[in-house]
């Protein structure tokens, strides 16, 4: 099926099923984004100003980084864009940091994000998901705009997941209600 036809399909919503699907995909979305929101902040719960900020070297991102581009992302692609909201971003200045916010900062400002993103997600209609939106330099409907973050979001929240457990030697506990459980 073409996109196009994907399209028209899903704003006729006289198919039954149709809104269901619509909403079990933005319940997701936003469920996902909770819950790497909440693996982010058990990283910050573990690591020090230092190790929040620390570089291999000029061409890494820190973890502080990693999280005030996870900020300007979701801003920039959910509620700004489909919430209708005006950008204001600072991409350059998301990488440029070497500081300049704590541990409870950055995640203060990761929550809000997410809380934001996730009341827009969840209102979102059939007819704003198959919509076109100009974000960035890219078109991208509705669907490809959460989609995006979603998976964009937990590619970064992977890479903080994995520093974290560099930087501290440690399990973070994600899967460990997992052990001795398979079958």
């Amino acid at each position: 099926m073409s996109v196009e036809s994907f399209i028209e399909r899903a704003q006729d919503g006289s198919r039954s099923g149709d809104s269901a699907l619509c909403a079990l995909f933005l319940k997701s979305a936003a469920g996902k984004l909770e819950e790497y929101r909440s693996r982010i902040e058990v990283c910050l719960g573990k690591l020090d100003d230092a190790q929040i900020w620390a570089r291999g070297s000029e061409n890494e991102n820190a973890i502080g980084n990693l999280i005030l581009h996870l900020c300007g992302n979701v801003r920039q692609w959910i509620v700004c864009s489909l919430g209708g909201q005006p950008v204001d971003r600072n991409r350059d200045g998301e990488f440029d940091a070497r500081g300049g916010f704590t541990a409870a900062e950055l995640a203060g400002r990761l929550r809000e994000t997410i809380d934001a993103a996730a009341a827009v997600i969840e209102r979102l209609t059939a007819e704003q998901l198959t919509s076109t939106y100009e974000i960035q330099i890219y078109k991208a409907s509705g669907v490809e705009a959460v989609f995006h973050v979603v998976e964009h979001f937990g590619y970064h929240a992977g890479q903080i997941v994995f520093a974290t457990k560099m930087l501290t030697h440690s399990d973070l506990g994600f899967y460990s209600h997992l052990r001795g459980n398979w079958q």
